[in-house]
Protein backbone atom coordinates (compact mmCIF):
# COMPACT_ATOMS: atom_id res chain seq x y z
CA UNK A 1 0.00 0.00 0.00
CA UNK A 2 1.07 3.55 -0.76
CA UNK A 3 1.89 5.38 2.33
CA UNK A 4 0.28 8.63 3.20
CA UNK A 5 3.62 10.34 2.79
CA UNK A 6 3.96 9.18 -0.78
CA UNK A 7 0.44 10.26 -1.61
CA UNK A 8 1.22 13.78 -0.48
CA UNK A 9 4.40 13.81 -2.62
CA UNK A 10 2.53 12.71 -5.72
CA UNK A 11 -0.20 15.26 -5.16
CA UNK A 12 2.36 18.04 -4.80
CA UNK A 13 4.08 16.97 -8.01
CA UNK A 14 0.81 16.97 -9.95
CA UNK A 15 0.07 20.40 -8.63
CA UNK A 16 3.42 21.72 -9.85
CA UNK A 17 2.86 20.22 -13.35
CA UNK A 18 -0.60 21.79 -13.59
CA UNK A 19 0.81 25.17 -12.56
CA UNK A 20 3.53 24.89 -15.20
CA UNK A 21 1.03 23.99 -17.93
CA UNK A 22 -1.14 26.93 -16.95
CA UNK A 23 1.84 29.29 -17.12
CA UNK A 24 2.78 28.02 -20.56
CA UNK A 25 -0.78 28.41 -21.82
CA UNK A 26 -0.94 31.96 -20.56
CA UNK A 27 2.39 32.81 -22.21
CA UNK A 28 1.24 31.40 -25.61
CA UNK A 29 -1.97 33.37 -25.49
CA UNK A 30 -0.03 36.55 -24.73
CA UNK A 31 2.25 35.92 -27.73
CA UNK A 32 -0.75 35.37 -29.98
CA UNK A 33 -2.24 38.60 -28.74
CA UNK A 34 0.99 40.45 -29.49
CA UNK A 35 1.18 38.95 -33.02
CA UNK A 36 -2.41 39.84 -33.74
CA UNK A 37 -1.78 43.37 -32.50
CA UNK A 38 1.30 43.63 -34.72
CA UNK A 39 -0.68 42.36 -37.74
CA UNK A 40 -3.39 44.90 -37.10
CA UNK A 41 -0.79 47.69 -37.23
CA UNK A 42 0.56 48.01 -40.92
CA UNK A 43 4.30 48.56 -41.48
CA UNK A 44 5.49 51.91 -42.86
CA UNK A 45 7.71 51.96 -46.01
CA UNK A 46 9.99 54.89 -46.74
CA UNK A 47 9.80 56.02 -50.39
CA UNK A 48 11.02 58.76 -52.67
CA UNK A 49 8.44 60.51 -54.82
CA UNK A 50 8.24 62.65 -57.93
CA UNK A 51 5.46 64.52 -59.62
CA UNK A 52 4.19 63.38 -63.03
CA UNK A 53 5.10 65.98 -65.62
CA UNK A 54 3.21 67.05 -68.73
CA UNK A 55 4.92 68.18 -71.94
CA UNK A 56 4.85 67.82 -75.69
CA UNK A 57 6.41 64.56 -76.77
CA UNK A 58 7.76 64.03 -80.27
CA UNK A 59 5.67 61.34 -81.94
CA UNK A 60 7.20 58.75 -84.24
CA UNK A 61 6.02 55.93 -86.45
CA UNK A 62 8.57 53.12 -86.34
CA UNK A 63 9.25 50.60 -89.09
CA UNK A 64 12.15 48.50 -90.35
CA UNK A 65 13.78 48.08 -93.74
CA UNK A 66 17.05 47.44 -95.56
CA UNK A 67 19.42 50.17 -96.70
CA UNK A 68 20.14 50.35 -100.42
CA UNK A 69 22.51 52.41 -102.57
CA UNK A 70 21.06 55.64 -103.92
CA UNK A 71 22.43 54.72 -107.34
CA UNK A 72 24.21 51.63 -108.69
CA UNK A 73 25.70 51.15 -112.13
CA UNK A 74 27.35 48.18 -113.82
CA UNK A 75 30.03 49.69 -116.09
CA UNK A 76 30.66 47.98 -119.44
CA UNK A 77 32.98 49.05 -122.29
CA UNK A 78 31.61 50.63 -125.46
CA UNK A 79 34.09 48.61 -127.54
CA UNK A 80 35.77 45.28 -127.15
CA UNK A 81 39.47 44.97 -126.44
CA UNK A 82 42.27 43.68 -124.28
CA UNK A 83 42.62 45.14 -120.77
CA UNK A 84 46.02 46.85 -120.45
CA UNK A 85 45.46 48.75 -117.17
CA UNK A 86 43.11 48.58 -114.17
CA UNK A 87 42.91 51.70 -111.98
CA UNK A 88 40.57 50.61 -109.17
CA UNK A 89 39.90 47.77 -106.80
CA UNK A 90 37.15 46.62 -104.47
CA UNK A 91 36.25 49.40 -102.02
CA UNK A 92 37.97 52.17 -103.99
CA UNK A 93 36.24 55.55 -104.04
CA UNK A 94 36.13 57.10 -107.51
CA UNK A 95 35.04 60.50 -108.76
CA UNK A 96 32.91 60.79 -111.83
CA UNK A 97 35.18 60.66 -114.90
CA UNK A 98 38.00 58.79 -113.15
CA UNK A 99 39.70 56.07 -115.22
CA UNK A 100 38.55 52.60 -114.22
CA UNK A 101 40.02 50.41 -116.98
CA UNK A 102 42.11 51.01 -120.12
CA UNK A 103 41.86 48.86 -123.24
CA UNK A 104 44.46 48.37 -125.98
CA UNK A 105 43.86 51.21 -128.52
CA UNK A 106 46.67 50.53 -131.03
CA UNK A 107 44.31 49.43 -133.82
CA UNK A 108 42.19 52.54 -133.32
CA UNK A 109 45.29 54.77 -133.56
CA UNK A 110 46.34 53.09 -136.81
CA UNK A 111 42.87 53.68 -138.24
CA UNK A 112 43.10 57.31 -137.13
CA UNK A 113 46.38 57.83 -138.99
CA UNK A 114 44.94 56.23 -142.12
CA UNK A 115 41.83 58.38 -141.96
CA UNK A 116 43.89 61.54 -141.47
CA UNK A 117 45.99 60.69 -144.54
CA UNK A 118 42.83 60.06 -146.54
CA UNK A 119 41.43 63.45 -145.50
CA UNK A 120 44.62 65.17 -146.63
CA UNK A 121 44.44 63.42 -149.99
CA UNK A 122 40.80 64.27 -150.55
CA UNK A 123 41.32 67.90 -149.56
CA UNK A 124 44.02 68.16 -152.26
CA UNK A 125 41.56 66.71 -154.78
CA UNK A 126 39.02 69.37 -153.77
CA UNK A 127 41.51 72.15 -154.34
CA UNK A 128 42.39 70.80 -157.79
CA UNK A 129 38.74 70.52 -158.79
CA UNK A 130 38.06 74.07 -157.58
CA UNK A 131 41.07 75.39 -159.50
CA UNK A 132 39.76 73.93 -162.74
CA UNK A 133 36.70 76.14 -162.53
CA UNK A 134 38.46 79.08 -160.89
CA UNK A 135 36.54 78.66 -157.62
CA UNK A 136 38.15 80.12 -154.52
CA UNK A 137 37.64 78.52 -151.05
CA UNK A 138 34.36 79.68 -149.59
CA UNK A 139 33.14 81.20 -152.86
CA UNK A 140 29.63 80.35 -154.11
CA UNK A 141 29.55 78.59 -157.46
CA UNK A 142 28.30 80.56 -160.52
CA UNK A 143 28.96 78.83 -163.85
CA UNK A 144 28.98 82.16 -165.72
CA UNK A 145 32.06 83.19 -163.67
CA UNK A 146 34.13 80.24 -164.88
CA UNK A 147 36.98 81.62 -167.13
CA UNK A 148 36.19 79.33 -170.09
CA UNK A 149 32.53 80.27 -169.88
CA UNK A 150 33.41 83.96 -169.69
CA UNK A 151 35.57 83.72 -172.83
CA UNK A 152 32.87 81.87 -174.72
CA UNK A 153 30.28 84.40 -173.64
CA UNK A 154 32.41 87.37 -174.78
CA UNK A 155 32.95 85.74 -178.18
CA UNK A 156 29.24 85.02 -178.46
CA UNK A 157 28.25 88.57 -177.54
CA UNK A 158 30.64 89.93 -180.15
CA UNK A 159 29.22 87.57 -182.76
CA UNK A 160 25.68 88.65 -181.89
CA UNK A 161 26.60 92.31 -182.37
CA UNK A 162 28.26 91.50 -185.68
CA UNK A 163 25.18 89.57 -186.73
CA UNK A 164 22.98 92.55 -185.94
CA UNK A 165 25.05 94.74 -188.31
CA UNK A 166 24.84 92.10 -191.03
CA UNK A 167 21.06 92.06 -190.62
CA UNK A 168 20.92 95.77 -191.49
CA UNK A 169 23.45 95.46 -194.37
CA UNK A 170 21.64 92.57 -196.00
CA UNK A 171 18.49 94.68 -196.14
CA UNK A 172 20.32 97.54 -197.94
CA UNK A 173 22.23 95.15 -200.23
CA UNK A 174 25.62 96.26 -198.87
CA UNK A 175 26.64 92.69 -198.04
CA UNK A 176 26.31 89.53 -200.02
CA UNK A 177 24.10 86.63 -199.02
CA UNK A 178 27.09 84.31 -198.75
CA UNK A 179 28.87 86.66 -196.33
CA UNK A 180 25.66 86.95 -194.31
CA UNK A 181 25.26 83.17 -194.12
CA UNK A 182 28.89 82.77 -193.12
CA UNK A 183 28.45 85.23 -190.27
CA UNK A 184 25.31 83.46 -189.07
CA UNK A 185 27.10 80.09 -189.05
CA UNK A 186 29.96 81.57 -187.04
CA UNK A 187 27.51 83.03 -184.52
CA UNK A 188 25.72 79.69 -184.15
CA UNK A 189 29.03 77.91 -183.58
CA UNK A 190 29.98 80.35 -180.85
CA UNK A 191 26.53 79.83 -179.25
CA UNK A 192 27.18 76.10 -179.15
CA UNK A 193 30.66 76.61 -177.70
CA UNK A 194 29.17 78.79 -174.97
CA UNK A 195 26.62 76.14 -174.05
CA UNK A 196 29.29 73.44 -174.02
CA UNK A 197 31.44 75.60 -171.74
CA UNK A 198 28.50 76.04 -169.33
CA UNK A 199 27.87 72.30 -169.23
CA UNK A 200 31.55 71.58 -168.69
CA UNK A 201 31.66 74.08 -165.82
CA UNK A 202 28.68 72.39 -164.18
CA UNK A 203 30.33 68.99 -164.58
CA UNK A 204 33.56 70.30 -163.08
CA UNK A 205 31.61 71.68 -160.12
CA UNK A 206 29.98 68.27 -159.65
CA UNK A 207 33.52 66.89 -159.39
CA UNK A 208 34.21 69.48 -156.69
CA UNK A 209 31.16 68.35 -154.74
CA UNK A 210 32.22 64.73 -155.11
CA UNK A 211 35.68 65.57 -153.78
CA UNK A 212 34.15 67.48 -150.88
CA UNK A 213 31.91 64.50 -150.04
CA UNK A 214 35.00 62.29 -150.03
CA UNK A 215 36.60 64.69 -147.52
CA UNK A 216 33.50 64.49 -145.32
CA UNK A 217 33.55 60.70 -145.48
CA UNK A 218 37.22 60.60 -144.57
CA UNK A 219 36.58 63.03 -141.72
CA UNK A 220 33.90 60.66 -140.44
CA UNK A 221 36.50 57.92 -140.35
CA UNK A 222 38.72 60.20 -138.29
CA UNK A 223 35.88 60.84 -135.83
CA UNK A 224 35.18 57.12 -135.63
CA UNK A 225 38.83 56.33 -134.93
CA UNK A 226 39.06 59.06 -132.31
CA UNK A 227 35.91 57.74 -130.62
CA UNK A 228 37.39 54.25 -130.57
CA UNK A 229 40.48 55.67 -128.84
CA UNK A 230 38.29 57.51 -126.33
CA UNK A 231 36.13 54.43 -125.75
CA UNK A 232 39.24 52.43 -124.91
CA UNK A 233 39.36 54.44 -121.68
CA UNK A 234 36.48 53.25 -119.43
CA UNK A 235 35.61 56.08 -117.04
CA UNK A 236 33.35 56.20 -113.99
CA UNK A 237 29.87 57.49 -114.93
CA UNK A 238 29.11 58.47 -111.30
CA UNK A 239 31.01 59.19 -108.11
CA UNK A 240 30.90 56.35 -105.61
CA UNK A 241 32.54 53.22 -104.24
CA UNK A 242 33.59 50.17 -106.24
CA UNK A 243 31.47 47.28 -104.97
CA UNK A 244 32.74 44.77 -107.52
CA UNK A 245 35.58 44.61 -110.06
CA UNK A 246 35.38 41.90 -112.71
CA UNK A 247 38.08 42.97 -115.19
CA UNK A 248 41.65 41.70 -114.82
CA UNK A 249 44.84 42.71 -116.59
CA UNK A 250 45.28 40.96 -119.93
CA UNK A 251 41.65 39.84 -120.14
CA UNK A 252 39.64 40.43 -123.31
CA UNK A 253 36.33 42.20 -122.66
CA UNK A 254 33.39 42.85 -124.95
CA UNK A 255 30.63 45.47 -124.86
CA UNK A 256 28.46 42.93 -123.03
CA UNK A 257 31.09 42.41 -120.32
CA UNK A 258 30.61 44.06 -116.93
CA UNK A 259 34.00 45.35 -115.76
CA UNK A 260 33.18 47.38 -112.61
CA UNK A 261 30.16 48.00 -110.38
CA UNK A 262 29.92 51.40 -108.68
CA UNK A 263 27.47 52.36 -105.93
CA UNK A 264 26.71 55.82 -104.62
CA UNK A 265 26.28 55.63 -100.85
CA UNK A 266 25.40 59.20 -99.94
CA UNK A 267 22.55 59.40 -99.54
CA UNK A 268 21.33 55.87 -99.01
CA UNK A 269 17.77 54.73 -99.60
CA UNK A 270 15.55 52.75 -97.26
CA UNK A 271 12.13 51.41 -98.22
CA UNK A 272 9.49 50.78 -95.56
CA UNK A 273 5.80 49.88 -95.50
CA UNK A 274 3.32 52.16 -93.72
CA UNK A 275 0.03 50.71 -92.39
CA UNK A 276 -3.06 51.99 -94.13
CA UNK A 277 -4.33 53.81 -91.02
CA UNK A 278 -1.14 55.94 -90.88
CA UNK A 279 -1.12 56.96 -94.54
CA UNK A 280 -2.65 60.37 -93.83
CA UNK A 281 0.28 61.43 -91.65
CA UNK A 282 2.99 60.66 -94.25
CA UNK A 283 4.15 63.23 -96.77
CA UNK A 284 7.17 63.97 -98.94
CA UNK A 285 9.92 65.90 -97.17
CA UNK A 286 8.99 64.60 -93.73
CA UNK A 287 11.95 64.04 -91.38
CA UNK A 288 13.04 60.53 -90.41
CA UNK A 289 15.55 59.12 -87.91
CA UNK A 290 17.43 55.94 -88.76
CA UNK A 291 19.34 53.61 -86.42
CA UNK A 292 21.29 50.43 -87.10
CA UNK A 293 22.60 47.76 -84.76
CA UNK A 294 26.20 48.50 -85.76
CA UNK A 295 25.93 51.99 -84.23
CA UNK A 296 23.42 51.71 -81.34
CA UNK A 297 24.32 55.14 -79.92
CA UNK A 298 24.10 57.03 -83.21
CA UNK A 299 21.11 58.40 -85.10
CA UNK A 300 21.20 59.16 -88.81
CA UNK A 301 18.95 61.83 -90.30
CA UNK A 302 16.92 61.60 -93.47
CA UNK A 303 13.69 62.60 -95.17
CA UNK A 304 10.80 61.03 -97.05
CA UNK A 305 11.74 61.28 -100.73
CA UNK A 306 9.21 59.12 -102.57
CA UNK A 307 5.74 57.77 -101.79
CA UNK A 308 4.02 55.01 -103.73
CA UNK A 309 0.78 56.17 -105.40
CA UNK A 310 -1.18 53.12 -104.24
CA UNK A 311 -1.74 50.93 -101.18
CA UNK A 312 -0.81 47.27 -101.60
CA UNK A 313 -4.04 45.29 -101.69
CA UNK A 314 -2.71 42.17 -99.94
CA UNK A 315 -0.87 43.80 -97.02
CA UNK A 316 -2.88 47.06 -96.87
CA UNK A 317 0.35 49.03 -96.60
CA UNK A 318 1.84 52.00 -98.41
CA UNK A 319 5.42 51.78 -99.64
CA UNK A 320 7.54 54.79 -98.72
CA UNK A 321 11.18 55.46 -99.66
CA UNK A 322 13.41 57.70 -97.56
CA UNK A 323 16.85 59.15 -98.28
CA UNK A 324 19.34 58.90 -95.41
CA UNK A 325 22.39 61.17 -95.13
CA UNK A 326 25.63 59.15 -95.01
CA UNK A 327 28.49 61.68 -95.37
CA UNK A 328 31.15 59.53 -93.68
CA UNK A 329 30.08 56.28 -95.35
CA UNK A 330 29.38 54.68 -91.98
CA UNK A 331 26.18 53.05 -93.25
CA UNK A 332 26.45 50.26 -95.80
CA UNK A 333 23.95 49.11 -98.42
CA UNK A 334 22.20 45.98 -97.24
CA UNK A 335 22.21 46.85 -93.52
CA UNK A 336 18.99 46.33 -91.58
CA UNK A 337 17.71 49.67 -90.25
CA UNK A 338 15.00 50.94 -87.91
CA UNK A 339 13.26 54.01 -89.26
CA UNK A 340 11.32 56.47 -87.09
CA UNK A 341 9.08 58.92 -88.91
CA UNK A 342 8.14 62.02 -86.97
CA UNK A 343 4.39 62.48 -86.65
CA UNK A 344 2.35 65.69 -86.17
CA UNK A 345 2.09 67.01 -82.61
CA UNK A 346 -0.79 65.69 -80.50
CA UNK A 347 -2.01 66.42 -76.95
CA UNK A 348 0.73 66.76 -74.28
CA UNK A 349 1.92 63.51 -72.69
CA UNK A 350 2.04 62.55 -68.99
CA UNK A 351 5.55 61.32 -68.10
CA UNK A 352 7.08 59.62 -65.05
CA UNK A 353 10.51 58.09 -64.46
CA UNK A 354 10.77 54.53 -65.74
CA UNK A 355 11.80 53.37 -62.24
CA UNK A 356 8.37 54.37 -60.95
CA UNK A 357 6.68 51.67 -63.05
CA UNK A 358 6.16 48.21 -61.54
CA UNK A 359 5.74 45.48 -64.13
CA UNK A 360 4.18 42.12 -63.32
CA UNK A 361 3.80 39.92 -66.38
CA UNK A 362 1.97 42.01 -68.99
CA UNK A 363 0.53 44.42 -66.42
CA UNK A 364 2.15 47.73 -65.47
CA UNK A 365 1.28 49.90 -62.48
CA UNK A 366 2.47 52.88 -60.46
CA UNK A 367 1.93 53.80 -56.80
CA UNK A 368 0.30 57.19 -56.32
CA UNK A 369 1.16 58.69 -52.93
CA UNK A 370 -1.78 60.43 -51.23
CA UNK A 371 -2.23 61.30 -47.56
CA UNK A 372 0.66 59.13 -46.44
CA UNK A 373 -0.55 56.01 -48.22
CA UNK A 374 0.27 54.25 -51.49
CA UNK A 375 -2.51 53.79 -54.04
CA UNK A 376 -1.70 51.24 -56.74
CA UNK A 377 -2.88 52.22 -60.24
CA UNK A 378 -2.83 50.01 -63.33
CA UNK A 379 -1.53 52.13 -66.22
CA UNK A 380 -1.05 51.90 -69.99
CA UNK A 381 2.46 52.77 -71.13
CA UNK A 382 3.36 54.78 -74.23
CA UNK A 383 6.70 55.62 -75.83
CA UNK A 384 9.92 56.19 -73.92
CA UNK A 385 11.83 59.45 -73.86
CA UNK A 386 15.24 59.02 -72.26
CA UNK A 387 14.69 57.79 -68.66
CA UNK A 388 11.04 58.84 -68.77
CA UNK A 389 8.08 56.80 -69.92
CA UNK A 390 4.71 58.00 -71.14
CA UNK A 391 1.60 57.07 -69.14
CA UNK A 392 -1.34 56.99 -71.53
CA UNK A 393 -4.04 56.07 -69.01
CA UNK A 394 -4.31 55.64 -65.22
CA UNK A 395 -2.44 58.73 -64.05
CA UNK A 396 -3.23 62.42 -64.08
CA UNK A 397 -0.83 65.33 -64.33
CA UNK A 398 0.76 66.61 -61.12
CA UNK A 399 0.05 63.42 -59.14
CA UNK A 400 2.94 62.15 -57.02
CA UNK A 401 4.27 58.65 -57.63
CA UNK A 402 6.74 56.55 -55.68
CA UNK A 403 10.13 56.10 -57.32
CA UNK A 404 11.90 53.89 -54.75
CA UNK A 405 11.11 50.70 -52.81
CA UNK A 406 8.14 50.08 -55.10
CA UNK A 407 8.67 46.30 -54.84
CA UNK A 408 7.84 46.55 -51.10
CA UNK A 409 4.67 48.56 -51.63
CA UNK A 410 1.13 47.29 -51.65
CA UNK A 411 -2.14 49.06 -52.27
CA UNK A 412 -3.14 51.06 -49.19
CA UNK A 413 0.21 50.69 -47.40
CA UNK A 414 1.40 53.55 -45.22
CA UNK A 415 4.49 55.34 -46.47
CA UNK A 416 6.84 57.99 -45.30
CA UNK A 417 8.86 60.29 -47.50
Amino acid sequence: MISRKNIKLISFTLLLVAAALFAVGCSGKAAQNRNAQAAATPSVVQVSTTTAIVRQLPRFFEATGSLAADEQTDVAPAVGGKVVAVGVDLGSFVQRGAVLVRLDDRDARIRLEQAQAQVTQQQAAVRQAEARIGLRPGQAFDPTNVPDVKSARVALELANKQMARFDRLIETGDVSRSAYDQQRAQRDQLQHQYEVALEQARQNYAAVETARAAVTSAQTQIDSARKAITDAVIAAPISGYVSDRQADLGEYVSPSSKVVTIVRTNPLRVRIDIPEQSVGSIQTGQSVNVTVSAFPDRTFMGRIARISPNVTATSRTLTVEAEVENPDNALKPGQFATVRIQQPQTAPAVLVPARAVKTEGTSSSVFVIKNGRAEQRVVQLGQSEGDLVEIKTGLAADESVATSNIEQLQDGMAVTQ
